[in-house]
């Protein structure tokens, strides 16, 4: 059969190209079997990644195991915890597009016949994946999987409740020996943090989409059947070559509103919408986000992991899983079980026999947390194009807020003064020129939220912003607001004390202003400089489009 790889290893005029991988040991027996490029995003600064060095070796030997020459390649990778309230933080959503690029680039440069991606966290799962559908070679995701709970004061915890100890600390709720129990423990070990934060979501989609094997959503970092899984990725991805079967052969219109499906049902994190947007970009396939209220509206929300609630991701796993949350799904024909996975299988191959196996992850069908998904889109004269609100993670009584708002043009003072105190109850904090031009990079804002949480004030302040939220957000967070201030978006044209009226159950979200002092104001408004002016950010924020679609980079 001929192989893409024989563009670099077969006839006469090939033999400097072979030279080359002689250099590096490869054996002439290996050069005849399929080049399989493992793009592997290990390294040691981020807990997800710290353990994809054993991860990738299982998945090389199941790439020999099945016939095929495996070739390890690197990926960046941004620790979105690590980089969080300072200026690291721009520099995580745009380096998806980095991911991405190098996926291409390297697969490209080197003619693999097929790709094992070998992510865990944030940016670096959807990067990979909009690469492999870019060039559309045979394919498959093996995910670092998930870490274990922490343990604080007996109770499991896990980073968002971190997070939110800084604030009771701020808050003199918890002294200093309280906040080092959770500094010292809500992290046990490698693996992506254990609540449905943004790298279990994707990693969970991924699987739901299709391009993951069963299990590489929810399978703990930590255990053999992790290992088990990878190994079985790296058998996988020779039937796929074999068969020529490739993204977009798995990502098409009915696997993503597959995805868009299970994203409703977990609760997951509002990143989720950004990076579907571009992933279907990628693949070919038209979303918008009125199709996320629409599948909203018909999909109930069945697990309340945390930030949402008390279970984390191995409690999810050990309930059965994704493909359980899918059967469960099916239950009312809300899953296309046509659709063809990675293992080669349809959905209803891989879900027939599964089952919820434990009621407190994932609930029925018949008993859901609410009739609608975890996540909501809102519409409204604050955000025309659209902002997003992980609705699953909202206290009740926060699902219709009215308030005065705060506003601020940065992160670091909207911060500062929910540390200093000046952010009462019924307050709607606003923070704008943090979008993907004005940010740039569209920071997450997760110290805020998490402050206004660990101060008890979740309940009775609302944060919107033209930013995005971490998955460990929770509370009336609402980000995404489209369009961004930096674009002329009426986010930038609110002032201290406006009136915000926030519906969540009606997809609304308002300021008190006629059309006619919005467009005197606009008449007064002026683009802010660039708050960036030299580097990769500087091009990323001129080439950058709004958040309504992806963030992708715009030619």
């Amino acid at each position: 059969m001929t192989k893409i790889s024989d563009n670099v290893t077969k006839g006469v005029e090939k033999a400097p190209m072979r030279s080359l991988f002689y250099a590096m040991g490869y054996t002439k027996e290996e050069l005849e079997r399929p080049l399989i490029g493992v793009i592997s995003a290990h390294s040691e600064i981020v807990p997800g990644h710290i353990h994809l060095d054993k991860i990738t070796e299982a998945v090389k030997a199941g790439v020999r195991m099945a016939g095929g020459t495996p070739i390890m390649v690197p990926a960046i990778g941004v620790c979105d915890g690590i980089a969080m309230g300072h200026e690291g933080m721009k520099y995580s959503l745009p380096s998806r597009e980095l991911i991405a690029d190098s996926v291409e680039t390297m697969a490209k440069a080197h003619q693999f016949d097929g790709l094992v991606l070998v992510p865990n966290c944030d940016k670096i799962v959807p990067g990979m994946v909009m690469g492999a559908c870019r060039i559309n070679i045979p394919s498959i995701v093996c995910s670092g999987g998930p870490m274990m709970s922490g343990l604080v004061n007996g109770e499991e915890t896990s980073l968002s409740k971190m997070f939110e100890a800084v604030g009771s600390r701020k808050a003199g709720l918890i002294d200093e020996q309280g906040l080092c129990e959770f500094e010292e423990n809500v992290c046990p070990g490698c693996g992506s943090c254990s609540g449905m934060y943004t790298a279990n979501s994707m990693n969970c989609l991924c699987e739901a989409i299709g391009i993951g094997l069963p299990g590489n959503g929810t399978v703990p970092a930590v255990t053999g059947k992790r290992v088990m899984l990878a190994k079985r990725a790296g058998m996988a991805i020779m039937d796929l070559v074999e068969k020529n079967i490739c993204p977009r052969d798995i990502i098409n219109e009915k696997s993503v509103r597959n995805a868009l499906t299970c994203d409703m049902a977990l609760g997951c994190s509002s990143n989720t919408v950004l990076h579907l947007l571009a992933i279907a970009n990628e693949a070919g396939v038209k979303v918008d986000l009125n199709m996320f209220n629409e599948v909203s509206s018909v999909t109930p929300n069945l697990c309340h992991l945390a930030p949402a609630g008390g279970t984390h991701m191995h409690d999810l796993n050990n309930a059965g899983g994704i493909q359980a949350v899918l059967a469960e799904l099916n239950k009312k024909n809300l899953i296309d079980t046509t659709a063809i996975c990675a293992n080669g299988h349809t959905v209803a191959e891989n879900i027939d026999g599964k089952r919820i196996l434990n009621n407190n992850a994932i609930r029925s069908i018949d008993n859901p947390y609410s009739e609608t998904g975890g996540l909501a889109i809102l519409f409204g004269n604050v955000a025309p194009e659209g902002a997003v609100v992980k609705r699953s993670a909202v206290a009740p009584e926060m699902l219709k807020h009215t308030g005065p708002a705060r506003v601020f043009d940065s992160e670091d003072e909207a911060i500062q003064a929910i540390y200093n105190g000046d952010i009462h109850d019924g307050d709607v904090v606003v923070i704008r020129y943090e979008g993907p031009k004005g940010g740039p990079g569209m920071r997450e804002m997760l110290n805020p939220t998490s402050a206004l949480a660990g101060m008890k004030l979740d309940k009775t302040v609302a944060l919107i912003t033209d930013g995005r939220f971490s998955g460990a957000s929770r509370g009336a967070s609402i980000g995404h607001v489209c369009p961004e201030a930096a674009a002329g978006g009426n986010i930038g044209l609110i002032q201290e004390g406006d009136i915000i009226e926030i519906d969540i159950p009606e997809y609304r979200i308002n300021v008190q202003l006629s059309d006619e002092e919005l467009e005197a104001r606009r008449a007064a408004w002026s683009a802010p400089a660039p708050k960036v002016t030299s580097g990769w950010l500087a091009r990323y924020a001129k080439l950058v489009g709004p958040s309504s679609k992806g963030a992708i980079m715009e030619l």
